[in-house]
């Protein structure tokens, strides 16, 4: 027999089929392309060619997406400037001086430093799998019910990797750039660079091909936060892992082979159209309009 409330989730993930997915396949059309990557940190991955440069350049680019756009690119600008031409051969390869020459990059709180831990290990994860993909693998299985397990093992196993190597520094920011969803977190920086390894169209790479892009979660960043809470795909106060999970489920009552397919798109509202959720005389054009029209509030 059918619940009243599994009666009720079924009626509500048929609208979002009929009504919803119609609008954001308009908007996957409109500005999942090639061209409109930039100022996404994406950008960085695509100036390399060999997978193994692109996998890494992605990682960090990922990494440090927080703060200001033009800052995030500063940052990766010269970041990955100071790697030369391949960042796999400056890992493989990489040493002390390399520390010494980084030690005065500095992305809001993430210091030098902290990008040498990283790398240091990464170079002793690339001397056994020659990739990051491989690595993830040990950690990833098919049977889970979506990507969070993979990615709690795989950031705790690298965590542990420099607890056991590390020499006394002072305090490490690693943890930060290795945050991964055991914390509670969104994770958000983590599942943008899943993304863009799995997924593969005119935007993302889809270079680690033996994932199921359905396990995926949204990386939920203020754009997407704001924009699926005036959708009405969540609820929720703050950007949490449960948020992330939330939004995911709605999107796979949409889309359940791929629920990660419609963030770049959305995520260019904000971006590219500057939307803040506001009643605003541009927002006649937006695609999302009478979506919007149905929100008492749109101050979110």
């Amino acid at each position: 027999m059918i619940t009243t409330a599994a009666a009720s989730r079924h009626a509500k993930a048929a609208c979002l089929q009929q009504n919803l997915k119609p609008v954001l396949e308009k908007l996957y059309e409109k500005y999942n392309r090639r061209g409109l990557i930039k100022p996404d940190p994406l950008q960085f991955v695509y100036e390399y060619s060999n997978p193994v440069d692109m996998e890494l350049a992605g990682f960090l680019a990922a990494s440090l997406a927080y703060g200001r756009v033009e800052q995030i690119e500063k940052s990766l600008s010269n970041l990955l400037g100071r790697m030369g031409k391949s960042p796999y051969q400056f890992v493989l390869n990489f040493n002390q001086r390399d520390r010494t020459n980084l030690r005065d990059f500095k992305h809001r709180f993430t210091a030098g430093d902290d990008i040498s831990d990283l790398l240091m290990l990464f170079k002793r994860v690339l001397a056994e799998y020659a990739g990051l993909e491989k690595f993830f693998l040990k950690f990833y299985s098919p049977a889970d019910e979506n990507i969070i397990p993979a990615l709690s093992r795989f950031c705790g196993t690298l965590l542990n990797m420099h607890k056991s190597a590390s020499v006394s520094r002072g305090k490490s920011g690693i943890a930060y750039l290795l945050a991964g969803p055991s914390l509670g977190g969104a994770a958000k920086r983590l599942n943008l660079f899943l993304r863009w390894m799995v997924r593969k169209d005119d935007v993302d790479t889809g270079l680690w091909s033996s994932i199921d892009k359905s396990k995926l979660i949204v990386p939920v960043d203020v754009h997407i936060n704001r924009l699926c809470k005036i959708l009405g795909l969540h609820n929720r106060s703050s950007v949490s892992l449960k948020t992330a999970l939330e939004i995911t489920r709605r999107f796979t009552e949409i889309e359940p082979a791929d629920p990660v397919k419609y963030d770049f798109a959305l995520s260019r509202i904000g971006i590219l159209e500057d939307c803040t959720g506001r009643c605003r005389a541009q927002c006649q054009a937006c695609e999302l309009l009478s979506w919007c029209r149905g929100r008492r509030d749109w101050s979110i």
